[in-house]
């Protein structure tokens, strides 16, 4: 595995949390991206992030992998920057698809990466839902990776409440 982690410290408490650069890095949110869509074995996820630009460089990784896992060419719903609320509701509306969430905090240089991964249920995954598969899968080198070209996802922009609005009153 090219640049690993110390998967028991940092793949913990819903989904991954970590120092940038120290602890954590880019490609843990494709590993992630990858595993939670094979793990969970999902056609379609919604996605969000925080708005920091750490955020968005992770949330563009969990984008890239989620797409390319194996042959489930799921559809990734992005809602780019929205709270926890905001992307539960939309996974319920979706009809309980599973989700992630990537949000960062501190000062530039020394921030905390936290990618939360949440079942269908809405509940961030534990131990028995998926969290120690995943564990398992980055640790021993197994992120699933795309079998062909045709089994590649794609990435689709979910409209916010404001923005359905809009188009409702057209």
């Amino acid at each position: 595995m090219l640049n690993p982690i110390n998967a028991d410290a940092v793949i913990r408490d819903g989904g991954a949390h970590g120092r940038f650069p120290d602890e954590i890095h880019e490609a843990v949110g494709w590993w992630l991206g990858a595993c939670l869509v094979t793990t969970l074995k999902a056609h379609r996820i919604a996605v969000a992030h925080g708005g920091r630009a750490t955020s968005v460089l992770f949330h563009q990784r969990l984008c890239r992998g989620a797409i390319n896992a194996q042959h489930y060419a799921c559809t990734v719903l992005t809602l780019r920057v929205a709270d926890e609320d905001t992307l539960l509701r939309a996974m319920a509306e979706l009809g309980g698809v599973p989700g992630a969430r990537v949000s960062t905090t501190g000062p530039e240089g020394e921030e905390t990466v936290s990618i939360v991964l949440y079942g269908p249920d809405g509940k961030p995954l534990d131990e028995d839902t998926g969290l120690a598969s995943i564990r398992h899968l980055i640790a021993s080198d197994r992120v699933p990776i795309p079998v062909n070209e045709t089994a590649k996802g794609r990435i689709e922009h979910y409209p916010h409440p404001a923005e359905q609005e809009k188009g409702a009153a057209r």
